[in-house]
């Protein structure tokens, strides 16, 4: 009789490795706000760190290869008015990268290859809809240029950054949006909120699935879709200890599993590697990285193992597999930042003796490529992200320009629209225009339509009361002007004087005389 005493798993032994110093990235001034983010972003050509700036919100933009000491005055990404709160590199073009800000304001911003060499302060796009700050921005998995941004407005805006316009606009959330997540294929929207609850939307059409109760605890929680549908929570508890737990997104308010861990006060950030199957929880204020196996069999959320460092990490970024080294068997890198100004480079490798391409390690993961446009997307389509091999290792392509195309606005005024058909010269018909109409991709989406509509009725409004107004100025200056012209008397014409000056007497000039002295006659 024979019994497995030991779970089989070929990630049983990961560890993990932190960088020499001198690997690393030192004299970062890490950003002080209070704000749950993680205040770092990685791909394979760039590292982002939101810092400390004076007189707004800015970030530090840094190739890989340059390591060491970075100096005082290295050139930053600040066009923001408020503190920078959260940022992301666009996953299927790796010089963009967006920013969301107290400001209000997200941008997009465009990075050369190579790096900064000047201080960047304009944008590719300014995206403008949120009354309040924006703290959280996502971008959509397959779907090129659509960007997911949340702010303390409680609303979800989806914006096609191609031509800076909203494409859905989300209202379904009663108090602050903690987090988001989007599922495999970018068709179901996953939100953790201040009022406890996780909500599973389906975006385009504004529903609401399901929605239940996550963690009993008052603090911020954090949820993400896996790969096969699971819905991965953490959170606190009502006694204030932090625990995960693993759902189904059919029955969100039984959880398969819930675990609770420590007792610390720090918010955790569940990392999520679809390729391993591999979840590393890094809190914030914590020293160690936890890593979990996610497998079908009981407990289903397997523990392997924590690295431990001495220095509490003030945020985290984790590199695509894209950008991991498949030389070494490295699955995983991370960029912790210290409160100390160092960003620490931790390398997780499994062992491995041969130096070959280890398949069972690196099966097809995401690609730079997108799978829809926008407006297909938008139309309802779905589709599997775009998947690569790394074996041989993979290359960074060359810069890909953001190029923005403004759609013509909702909004304009018919007055315009008059003026800018009498420019344009008369051209007879063709039998092209005979078929032509207004294209699916510019027609806007109900919600916008209907704001726009309001906003359009308010401006009407807004124009007949200012008009009003000013009448009854003009009525009232002339009422006064009637009552003055009464009142006073008719001005009467005012000839000048003629002044002569009197002549002068005689005697005056023998007085004169008299007074003058003997020497002067």
């Amino acid at each position: 009789m024979s019994f497995r005493v030991v779970r089989s798993s070929k990630f049983r032994h990961v560890y993990g490795q932190a960088l020499k110093r001198e690997q690393c990235y030192d004299n970062i001034r890490v950003s002080k706000s209070s704000w749950d983010s993680t205040f770092c972003a990685v791909n394979p050509k760039f590292l982002a760190i939101i810092v400390e700036s004076a007189g707004g919100g800015a970030f530090i933009v840094l190739p890989h290869n340059k390591v060491g000491r970075i100096p005082a005055d290295h050139p930053l990404v600040g066009g923001h008015k408020g503190p920078v709160l959260d940022i992301a590199w666009c996953p299927h073009n790796d010089n963009v990268i967006a920013s969301g800000s107290e400001d209000c304001v997200v941008k997009v911003w465009q990075i050369p290859d190579g790096g900064l060499s000047r201080t960047l302060t304009e944008p590719v796009v300014d995206l403008v809809y949120h009354q309040r700050r924006v703290g959280l921005v996502l971008w959509h998995p397959t779907a090129q240029n659509v960007l997911l941004t949340a702010g303390s407005d409680n609303q979800i805006a989806i914006w096609n950054v191609g031509t800076g316009e909203v494409l859905i606009s989300l209202d379904c959330h009663p108090d602050l949006i903690y987090s988001a997540c989007w599922n495999w294929t970018g068709s179901k929207l996953l939100t953790t909120c201040r009022d406890k609850k996780i909500r599973i939307i389906d975006p385009r059409k504004g529903e609401v699935e399901s929605e239940a109760i996550a963690h009993e605890g008052s603090k911020a929680s954090r949820a993400i879709f896996l790969k096969h549908g699971l819905v991965f929570t953490t959170g606190f508890s009502r006694m204030s200890e932090r625990q995960y737990s693993l759902r189904t997104p059919d029955a969100l308010g039984e959880p398969i599993v819930t675990v609770e861990i420590d007792t610390s006060n720090g918010v955790m950030f569940p990392l999520y590697d679809p390729d391993t199957n591999l979840i590393y929880l890094c809190g914030k204020g914590d020293s160690v990285i936890r890593y979990f196996e996610v497998t079908p069999e009981p407990p289903f959320v397997h523990y392997i193992n924590t690295f431990q460092t001495p220095d509490p990490q003030r945020g985290i970024g984790m590199m695509p597999k894209r950008g991991c080294d498949v030389a070494t068997c490295e699955i995983a890198k991370f960029y912790r930042l210290n409160n100390s100004g160092l960003c620490q480079v931790v390398s997780m490798t499994v062992p491995r003796k041969s130096e070959l391409f280890q398949e069972d390690l690196y099966p097809d993961t995401l690609s730079d490529e997108a799978s829809l446009t926008a407006d297909e997307w938008l139309a309802g389509e779905d589709a599997e992200p775009c998947t690569m091999s790394l074996k041989g290792g993979y290359v960074s392509g060359r810069a890909q320009t953001l190029t923005v195309t403004r759609r013509t606005n909702a909004l304009a005024t018919g007055r315009e629209r008059r003026r800018d058909d009498d420019d344009k010269p008369e051209r007879s018909p063709t039998p092209r225009d005979s078929h032509a109409g207004t294209p699916a991709s510019a027609t806007p989406p109900p919600a916008l339509a209907a704001l726009m509509e309001k906003q359009l009725s308010d401006l009407v409004d807004e124009i007949r009361k200012l008009k009003s107004v000013i009448v009854k100025q003009e009525n009232r200056i002339r009422a006064l002007e009637a009552t003055v012209k009464a009142v006073l008397p008719p001005p009467t014409p005012v000839t000048p004087a003629v002044t002569t000056p009197a002549p002068t007497p005689d005697n005056d000039h023998d007085h004169d005389d008299d007074a003058m002295a003997p020497d002067e006659v």
